[in-house]
């Protein structure tokens, strides 16, 4: 595990006029201590339900919860209707701004709503019902999040799968949960040039994995970039066509707290992705409640962005239905940060005077590489929050980010959450909490997580300077946006989360974490098979059969190492077969980071690829990753006692 920066941390309080204002202050601590059902209750009762719930939390079936039994609700209904009914039509929900340069729209809530029942009458028409399950394949268009909130109107999972996957990782996505429609674009811009998104989704459609036959009746595909592209007739349908002539009324029905709203597919040790299930009900509790506290917004004043893509759960939680659910004005940007040129996220916060402003470690270390000149050049003084989220941020990055964009003046949140969570689990609150660099600090209130040791033993609070003993990371109670399952494999969701402490029925997080000596947690980084690139869950065992799917390839096996950029890199190591033996190992190289990016995403290319004689391995045949790692950071190697032969790592070394 990568260890805390060891120079002396400071501590950051929250500046007075900042925690006068705050929207949350103590008393959530103690209202969530002193009966824990009953506060997330009351956050429920943020929402509008048509039928109230009368109990908070069935748990009698664990590991498979029931929040807000009994409750109905619509929650396309509750992020755009109850703004408008409520006299906030004119208020704007959305400032999208697309990659190229001056191609932007401003979406009212008004506007956002008759937008959503538009799409929900022509997704009906296409005989969508509540249940069927819609792939989503598009870069960050308004429409993408209008799908999603249409399916979620008609009580239809979308499953949003990122428009950076390939065509072979779409159509697993597909056939895992056997989708009845996929919303695609033409095509998307990344730094400046169009490029296909429908020829992907067509060779997905197309060449299925499976014997059965497609499950797919339509693609709806948003003219974006004006491509030429490929068309079916009778399954290829535009959305301008289907959706923009379509009828503004419709109303919206109300689905019980636990009817199943999304999919996300996520990276497992097994290389086959987990479609993770979240339902309505406690999904948009928790989201909803999340966003207003750890962020602080102010509906009528605020105007928020976060960076991520809606391929991933941040871009669900905190770009659609944490934000939306509030009522808040956001930006939604379509491109990179470097699209035109490293100015534009600057330029973006200084023209539409961004106020809150989320991202990720990553880029925070990229502005740190491009320099503090970069937003010394720009106004941010309407900043008054910022947010880190995806993995742990180092120190030195922290206090980089809140000098630069915050003046040193700025709160800074540092969110730890997963996938699987639905929503922000430790987190500081901005009006309330002493911050340490690189500390997410507290479970919010409500939340219940602690770190052990292999017996389930809690450890103690240690130092600052990490001589307290890392453990595991587990949540030992439920909580409302907790997920529900793995999308037709219940003993596979029962078996990842919940086996390694089943005695005591936590939740394994699968990360290890350190109390400091104040018991504020540092979470140190996954422990398991799965890496965290840039924030992007990739599994070791997809990377490897990427690699294995090569004619030349007789073995693989892939780490992640620490890396300053992007938090962990991909590191591999392969055994070629005998009859590419004599292949340049530089055109072999190149050949395999092209396989995997072609299999997986361009966000899989291997830092690193060592071709290497042999791997090492334990008398049973089992690869040891952890020896593997340690040659990948340069470290001495632990115990090598059980290899068949120690030996190897001098070849391996030799191959660096």
């Amino acid at each position: 595990m990568p260890q805390i920066d060891t120079e002396v941390l400071s501590s950051y309080p929250p500046p007075a006029a900042f925690a006068d204002a705050a929207n949350a202050t103590s008393d959530l601590y103690d209202e969530a201590e002193k009966d824990r059902l009953a506060f997330w209750g009351a956050q429920a009762e943020r929402l509008s339900w048509e039928t109230p719930f009368t109990d908070v939390l069935d748990w009698s079936d664990a590991p498979f919860a029931k929040w807000f039994v009994g409750g109905r609700l619509n929650v396309a209904y509750n992020c755009v209707d109850r703004h408008v009914e409520a006299g906030h039509g004119d208020r704007v929900a959305i400032h999208w701004v697309g990659e190229p340069v001056d191609d932007e729209r401003t979406i009212t809530y008004a506007q956002l709503k008759d937008e959503v029942c538009k799409a929900a009458n022509a997704l009906t028409e296409l005989g969508l019902v509540a249940g069927d399950r819609v792939a989503i394949y598009m870069p960050m268009v308004p429409e993408a999040i209008v799908a999603m909130l249409a399916c979620a109107r008609l009580g239809a999972m979308h499953s949003v799968v990122f428009a950076g996957y390939s065509a072979s990782a779409l159509r697993a996505r597909i056939e895992d949960a056997e989708a009845k429609l996929v919303i695609t674009t033409d095509g998307q811009f990344r730094r400046g040039k169009a490029v296909s998104l429908k020829e992907a989704v067509d060779d997905a459609v197309r060449e299925s994995g499976s014997e059965r036959e497609s499950t797919v009746e339509h693609v709806l595909v948003v003219r974006r970039t004006g491509i030429d592209v490929e068309w079916t007739e009778g399954r290829d349908l535009w959305w301008h066509d289907i959706v923009d002539p379509a009828s503004t009324d419709h109303t919206p029905e109300a689905f019980d707290a636990e009817h199943p709203l999304f999919l996300l597919y996520t990276s497992g040790t097994t290389g086959k992705p987990k479609g993770i299930l979240h339902t309505s009900g406690g999904y948009l509790t928790q989201s909803s409640y999340t966003h207003f506290n750890v962020f602080d917004v102010k509906p009528e004043s605020d105007v928020y962005w976060c960076t991520a893509d809606i391929g991933w759960i941040t871009g669900h939680t905190y770009i659609v239905y944490g934000p939306l659910s509030n009522g808040v004005t956001q930006v939604v940007y379509e491109g990179t940060p470097a699209s035109p040129d490293e100015h534009r996220h600057f330029q973006v916060i200084e023209k539409y005077g961004v106020t809150i402003y989320y991202t990720a470690p990553t880029l925070v270390r990229t502005f740190m590489k491009w320099g503090r000149q970069l937003p010394a050049e720009h106004d941010l003084s309407s900043l008054r929050l910022l947010g880190s989220v995806g993995e742990p941020i180092n120190p030195e990055a922290w206090r980089w980010y809140r000098m630069a964009f915050g003046s040193d003046e700025t709160p800074i949140v540092d969110t730890w959450w997963q996938t699987e969570t639905g929503s922000a689990m430790i987190s500081p609150l901005p009006g309330v909490t002493t911050c340490k660099p690189g500390s997410a600090m507290r479970p919010l209130p409500g939340i219940s997580a602690k770190i052990v040791d292999d017996d389930g033993n809690q450890l103690e609070p240690g130092t600052d300077h990490g001589e307290q003993a890392n453990g595991y990371l587990v949540l030992d109670k439920p909580w409302p946006s907790m997920l529900r399952g793995i999308w037709g494999d219940p003993d596979r969701f029962k078996e990842t989360y919940w086996s390694r402490f089943a005695e005591q029925g936590w939740y394994f997080a699968g990360d290890g974490a350190r109390y400091g000596k104040d018991g504020e947690i540092w979470v140190l980084g996954r422990i398991d098979d799965v890496m965290n690139i840039s924030g992007h869950r990739i599994s070791t065992a997809e990377v490897e059969s990427a690699l294995v799917g090569h004619s030349g390839v007789a073995e693989a096996a892939v780490v992640g190492a620490t890396d300053d950029q992007t938090g962990q890199a991909i590191c591999a190591f392969v055994i070629l077969k005998a009859h590419h033996a004599d292949t340049p190992q530089e055109q072999m190289v190149d050949e395999l980071r092209k396989q995997v990016a072609t299999e997986i995403s361009p966000i899989a290319r291997p830092r690193e690829i060592h071709v290497v004689p042999e791997l090492p391995k334990t008398r049973s045949g089992k690869i040891m990753r952890r020896l593997l790692r340690d040659v990948a950071e340069g470290r001495e190697l632990g115990d090598t006692s059980t290899l068949v032969d120690p030996s190897v790592f001098e070849a391996i070394r030799a191959s660096k």
